[in-house]
């Protein structure tokens, strides 16, 4: 066992050295990257050791945050960093989140510039699509980004991000998450020219079965599967179905996985997802929040959508669970309740087989001891802290406080510290790994009485929220 976890931490630092690469000596210009070029963008806006700046420039700011929640394009020019970019488009993202802040008469919106959306070939130094991300319900401003280093760290494929200075016709809005969007300069950066088919799974309705985007083989006709194939980022092709949903097949099998799955990503990915107590995902209630690849058969799953992770979600779920002493010692080995279990094959159906569990907990091993135990979690999460704190202490539309921000951070580094410390415990054997486990020995757990995952983000900072959103709001001139 330890030779092969030796070699799997060989991998990683290789799949670390190339992605630090790419980032560090990309090169190319304002068009998209020739075949033979990595893109511009991850060394330009995508360098996170700086805040940068866009300033949204629009007719009628109040009246595309009034329109918000219908989601639809309007044109809009951006400055990036001072250099400016016309005819893009612009709207409202999110799903709770977004109804959420309109229901609270909130005015403070995630969204998204398409550069492509209203002009042919429009990019920003190769990237089509980003997104402003809002930290809804996120007050440490750090949920959606540490995870994102959390994955980077282990080699899934992840969107690169860095934090902006937003304003709207020259007057300050605040301080978002700049997210690269997984379309056709994900795919290239992180596949090749090469890459295979991109997909957002996600549901029609909470009520509904979702079956297909739980990854479950249905049968072999393509319209059984709208969730996967209504949400896909490239065209699909009959041929693009039928090896999608032939893996499905495969996989409801639990029999030679690693025909239709790329086991050792998907392995390592669900790693981190177990960590961050994420339920607004593939392993949650909701099932969605993550993007499907696809080539040549093999399937994998890639990151998305963090705001309510490390134990926060809990909209329309029957019984939230709320005692942070339960969230953070959640089992590893049942990272969520059996019927949910049974519906989330790419999950379950690769810890019935003893070789990919026994790597999965190699993994979590790896993970704990070198980016947990040698202090490389705090230097970051404190390195980013003191990076964005002035824009935070001046953000005119913050969702809380300076203090509550800080008191946040605070409450995301014990959070963060106690799970690695659970589950190494769960690791060693000295807590209960499942759920039957931890309900026949309810006291052997570590102790986080004393964390109130509030802290965080809650709907009370909602209601404080709207006043100090409308001033804002307020403030923004027309174009002249």
């Amino acid at each position: 066992m330890r030779k092969q976890w030796h070699s799997n931490k060989i991998f990683l630092g290789t799949a670390s050295l190339i992605l630090l690469f790419i980032v560090l000596f990309t090169s190319g210009s304002r068009t998209a990257p020739k075949n033979d070029s990595l893109p511009d963008y991850a060394s330009r806006l995508f360098d996170d050791s700086r805040v940068h700046t866009i300033d949204i420039q629009i007719d009628d700011w109040k009246a595309f945050v009034k329109n918000a929640s219908n989601e639809e394009y309007v044109s809009c020019t951006v400055e990036i960093d001072g250099e400016t970019f016309s005819h893009i488009g612009l709207r409202a993202k999110g799903n709770n989140s977004l109804h959420l802040t309109e229901s609270y008469g909130l005015s403070r919106y995630s969204l998204k510039l398409e550069f492509d959306q209203f002009r042919d070939g429009g990019n920003y130094y190769g990237l089509d699509k980003l997104s402003l991300d809002a930290s809804f319900q996120d007050n440490s401003y750090l949920k959606t980004y540490m995870t994102y280093d959390m994955m980077n760290f282990m080699g899934v494929p992840t969107p690169l991000c860095s934090y902006v200075w937003v304003t709207v016709n020259g007057e300050d809005w605040g301080l978002f998450l700049a997210i690269e969007e997984p379309e056709e300069a994900f795919a290239r950066r992180n596949f090749g020219l090469d890459h295979g088919m991109l997909y957002k799974p996600d549901y029609r309705s909470l009520n509904d079965e979702n079956a297909d985007i739980a990854l479950k083989y249905i049968d072999d006709n393509p319209d059984s599967y709208p969730g996967i194939f209504d949400n896909a980022k490239f065209t699909v092709g009959s041929d693009d179905q039928s090896r999608l949903i032939e893996a499905l097949k495969t996989l409801s099998t639990g029999e030679d996985l690693e025909t239709a799955i790329n086991t050792d990503e998907v392995l390592r990915y669900f790693t981190v997802q177990v960590f961050v107590m994420n339920w607004d995902s593939y392993i949650g209630y909701t099932g969605h929040n993550y993007f499907l690849y696809e080539k040549d058969g093999i399937l994998s799953i890639l990151p998305w959508d963090y705001n309510l992770a490390f134990g926060t979600y809990a909209l329309g779920m029957t019984n939230p669970i709320k005692d942070p002493t339960l969230l953070i010692n959640y089992p590893v080995n049942t990272p969520a309740e059996g019927e949910v279990m049974l519906n989330r094959p790419l999950y379950h159906n690769l810890m019935q087989n003893g070789t990919y569990f026994t790597q999965y907990h190699e993994y979590f091993d790896l993970f704990l001891t070198d980016y947990f135990e040698n202090g490389r979690f705090e230097e970051k999460l404190r390195q980013t802290e003191a990076l964005i704190a002035p824009y935070v202490q001046n953000d005119p539309t913050a969702f809380c406080s300076y203090e509550d921000h800080r008191l946040a951070v605070d409450t995301l580094e014990q959070v963060c510290l106690l799970r690695a410390e659970s589950i190494r415990g769960q690791l060693e054997g000295t807590i209960p790994s499942t759920l039957r486990e931890q309900a026949e020995h309810p006291s052997v757990k570590v102790d986080a009485s004393h964390i109130r995952l509030e802290e965080l983000g809650d709907f009370d900072d909602l209601e404080s929220a709207k006043e100090r959103q409308n001033t804002a709001l307020e403030a923004i001139p027309p174009t002249e």
